[in-house]
């Protein structure tokens, strides 16, 4: 979720992850289509209702073990959302979400692999901004 020059994040409050910030998301439930379960994990990351726009990118990360065996293999398919409702606040997983300015990603302990994605949504709400707008 892209508003304005801002970017919605969680800081995930479990392993592997815990601690680092990341865009919302989680396991699809079997039978669950990708818009569904983005629906889903959202809501219960943040308590906001989304709206799937477009995919902005596909992308796995492989977390390996102290012996540099595979312990965590995430494919993981980020979708540009728009806000329709909800408030605010950390849940499930999530132990801290927030609207982070663009400007002070750098300060954000964040997974690896996130900010490119965060730089191409910026990039694809752009677009649409100018489109919307007529320019």
């Amino acid at each position: 979720m892209i508003r304005r020059d801002r970017v919605l994040l969680v800081e995930r409050g479990r392993p592997p992850l815990e601690g680092y910030w990341s865009l919302p998301g989680g396991v699809l439930e079997a039978g669950e289509t990708l818009a569904e379960g983005v629906c889903r994990e959202v809501r219960e990351e943040t308590g906001l209702a989304v709206r799937p726009l477009t995919l902005v990118e596909v992308f796995e990360r492989i977390i390996r073990d102290g012996k540099g065996r595979p312990e965590y293999h995430y494919v993981l398919v980020d979708f540009l959302c728009e806000v329709t409702g909800g408030r605010l606040c950390a849940a499930d997983d999530a132990c801290r979400a927030r609207w982070v300015a663009r400007r002070l990603l750098p300060k954000y302990r964040i997974t690896e692999g996130t900010v490119p994605v965060i730089e191409k949504a910026f990039s694809r709400y752009e677009d649409q901004q100018r489109r919307s707008s007529g320019i």
